[in-house]
């Protein structure tokens, strides 16, 4: 943004941590949460961004994730314990929140009531009230977010989207079919050695929200499977196609989501299901779907994607590119378009990181901002709510979003 421009923010702790960025400027970046994710996604910026940024602080609850991204930063980065002081800094101007999802809401909302930007991992949050939160303190503070919600950037999904939807070739759709099958985080377990909890690693700091349990390694080294801090397949990997469903179609608000599942296999102590299904209806009058299992993991290739149906063909785009990046077949009838199978190499959030970086810089809309995670959230809730209750879930009013 132009060196003479400014924002006065709605908290004088935002205005306090607040300041212009110029184009000659480093974005300083804090990581909250440096397990996996957390240092991909710190390597990731370094080779798309390089002198751009500069890693300024590190913060896990586990001293040895702590001390491998410091490395990653170069050893310029102080270590903390507490997300808090990482916060505190006024020279931090932007955060990576790359925890366990039940922490998603809270430390966005504080990092954006502290005056910084935010980049926080998908789902941006389990519940339609926080969510709620983070909106409005996005708003008040005039911060930018970008959820993970990596397809919105993907270029096989972009290019699609605007070859055969936005030009209106695809017609009336009238389903969207989602999947994300073989996926091996949902069979992951500890491994050996982690009976007793290391002596660097804060546990009660790490359940925060969440419920209250003696140390767990199946817990903390496969969260995925477990319902209060990862959501289990609806929550944690069904967001990234329903949210792709969301974009090619730009839908926002289901009507209502059926959903079927359980544990059929895994009978370890997890509770969330092995294999899952759900349907979302829309009012554009479109149903999107989902099915998920990991009975299939580790020996059949991971799939992920979204395949469009409507009276112009079908689209199909997946998100682990293997050839071909999407497939287009045209229904004759309506269509005169020729069929076509275009090759893609494989990406991940490079392409949102990219977008989160420019509009640090020009205060634009990112792709996946916190109004588009918080529909994509709460459809996923809804069909975890309808899984959980066993029963049809309608949109609620009191989750819509104030204009």
């Amino acid at each position: 943004m132009q060196s003479t421009r400014r924002f006065f923010l709605g908290s004088a702790t935002a205005a306090s941590a607040a300041r212009v960025l110029g184009a000659s400027d480093r974005i300083r970046i804090g990581v909250i949460g440096t397990g996996g994710r957390g240092q991909w996604l710190m390597k990731a910026l370094q080779r798309i961004a390089g002198n751009e940024i500069q890693f300024v602080a590190v913060c896990d609850v586990y001293d040895v994730r702590r001390n491998e991204a410091a490395k990653i930063a170069g050893g310029a980065a102080e270590q903390y314990l507490d997300y808090r002081q990482v916060l505190e800094r006024k020279d931090v101007d932007a955060v990576i929140i790359a925890t366990p999802d039940h922490w998603h809401a809270t430390m966005t909302v504080d990092a954006l009531n502290a005056g910084k930007d935010v980049y926080v991992e998908k789902p941006m949050v389990h519940f339609p009230k926080d969510g709620q939160a983070i909106v409005r303190a996005a708003r008040a503070n005039r911060r930018i977010v970008q959820v993970g919600m990596q397809g919105r950037g993907l270029s096989n999904f972009v290019e699609a989207k605007k070859r055969y939807i936005d030009t209106g070739i695809m017609g009336k759709v009238g389903l969207a079919r989602t999947w994300y099958t073989s996926n091996t985080g949902y069979i992951r377990t500890a491994p050996p050695g982690f009976e007793r909890k290391p002596e660097g690693l804060d546990w009660n700091r790490w359940l925060g929200p969440g419920p209250k349990v003696p140390w767990n390694p199946e817990i903390y080294f496969s969260p995925y499977k477990w319902l209060h801090y990862m959501g289990g397949m609806i929550m944690g990997i069904a967001i990234h196609v329903v949210d792709s469903a969301h974009h090619w179609l730009s839908l926002r608000k289901p009507l209502a989501a059926v959903a079927g599942g359980g544990i059929y296999y895994y009978k370890d102590g997890r509770d969330t299901p092995d294999v899952v299904s759900f349907i979302l209806e829309y009012p554009e009058e479109v149903i999107v779907t989902f099915t998920a299992e990991c009975l299939t993991a580790p020996g059949v290739r991971t799939s992920a994607g979204v395949e469009l149906r409507g009276t112009g063909g079908t689209l199909w785009a997946e998100r682990y590119v293997q050839d071909y990046g999407y497939i287009y077949t045209p229904n004759t009838k309506f269509s005169k378009e020729p069929p076509a199978a275009v090759r893609f190499k494989p990406e991940n959030a490079e392409n949102i990181l990219r977008d989160w970086l420019d509009r640090i810089r020009d205060r634009k809309r990112t792709v996946a901002n916190e109004e588009e995670g918080y529909y994509s959230s709460v459809a996923c809730f809804m069909a975890a709510q309808a899984l959980r209750t066993r029963s049809r879930v309608t949109w609620d009013r009191r989750w819509d979003l104030p204009a």
